[in-house]
This record gives C-alpha cells, sequence and structure tokens, in this order.
C-alpha cells in the first residue's frame, strides 16, 4: 500500500534514537535523563508504519522500560488526517533492550501484542518550509487509556509534537483515583532531541 506523504513523514520522524540530555542539564530536578528509542518494526505493513519503542534512564541503560508498539495509519476523516493506535507486548521482558538491539524484534508477530482499545491518538499537522511537517498527535475525546501490568491497573494519557530534529513527549501516569498526573511530563512535556535516524 502507498502512504500519504504525511504519514510516511511521521513515521520518518519517529523512528530513532533520542534524548532529553540539554533539558536533564537545565532542570535536573523535574525531568531526568531519559533515552528513547523507537525502531521500525514490519508489523501491519498492508496499512501501517509501525514502531516499537522504550526508553532508559541515562545511568541505567541497561535497565529499559515502557515498551510499547506505536501503529501509525490514516484516519478515517479530515478531521483526524492520521491516528496512532499503541499496543503493549504480552512479553515485555523479551523484548526488553529491543530499542538498542533490533535483532530482538525480528520475530515480533501480532499475536505477541495486546491491543490497548482505548490508546488511541489522533494525529493533525501543519506544514512548515518544503516539504516539513509538525505534528500534534493528542487523545480521542472521552477515551481513557488504561492497561493492566503486573497485576496493576495503568492509566496513561499519551500525546506528542514531532518535527524532523525534535520528539516532544506530554505522556504521563495518571492516578485512577484522583485523575492526577502522578510520573512523566507533569510540568510539561520532555523534549528529545534526535541523535540518530532508523
Amino acid at each position: 500500500m502507498s502512504f500519504s506523504p504525511q504519514l510516511t513523514a511521521l513515521g520518518e520522524y519517529l523512528a530513532g534514537e533520542f534524548d532529553n540530555r540539554e533539558q536533564a542539564i537545565g532542570e535536573p530536578v523535574w525531568y531526568v535523563h531519559l533515552r528513547l528509542w523507537q525502531r521500525p518494526v514490519n508489523l501491519f505493513p498492508e496499512d501501517s508504519i509501525t514502531i516499537f519503542a522504550e526508553q532508559a534512564n541515562i545511568i541505567n541503560l541497561d535497565q529499559p522500560y515502557r515498551q510499547r508498539i506505536m501503529r501509525l495509519r490514516q484516519g478515517s476523516d479530515s478531521h483526524a488526517p492520521l491516528q496512532v493506535q499503541y499496543y503493549m507486548p504480552k512479553n515485555p521482558e523479551a523484548l526488553k533492550g529491543a530499542g538498542d538491539n533490533c535483532a530482538l524484534l525480528n520475530t515480533l508477530s501480532p499475536n505477541q501484542l495486546d491491543l490497548l482499545p482505548g490508546c488511541i491518538l489522533t494525529v493533525n499537522y501543519e506544514t512548515l518550509a518544503g516539504d516539513r511537517y509538525k505534528f500534534t498527535a493528542t487523545p480521542l475525546p472521552k477515551t481513557r487509556c488504561s492497561f493492566t501490568y503486573l497485576g496493576n491497573t495503568i492509566q496513561v494519557s499519551l500525546g506528542f509534537e514531532a518535527t524532523a530534529a525534535e520528539f516532544k513527549s506530554y505522556d504521563k501516569g495518571i492516578d485512577p483515583a484522583t485523575g492526577q498526573a502522578i510520573w512523566g511530563a507533569i510540568l510539561g512535556p520532555y523534549h528529545y532531541t534526535k541523535r540518530n535516524q532508523y
């Protein structure tokens, strides 16, 4: 299937190795220094660009966490031209370190993933100079992204902005009882700079 220039650009912008070094140095009290890997994987090629993501604290790169799959595809109407559907690996431990060691992703298949129905973002874009874009991804109205991990129910609020050089993550953990953010981008987005393109 041929993809729109915007969907192709979104996949290109998201794929890579990132870190937030400048932000962590400038505001160490509020922002942990993280490395983020987002690797293209050959899943759902009939209608999607799919990316495996995980991250690690820079001082514990051998202990990555938050393994997830992002499935990028065309939206259903002009108000939501692009969408991102999230999945969680059924066995995250088996993929631990795949951000840095992509060979671990070679055998990944759709039946090893759990669809997260409420974890979907609509992606809008604005055209910048030339054929460049700025993408903004926000949750669908009245949806709740939650899943079970290690026996606990986890609720998150997802969102991002992406350009060719920068990725801003608005992901936050939410306390289901209070609706308050308890980890992540509480005081504003994590500002990641792309260090390597995948």
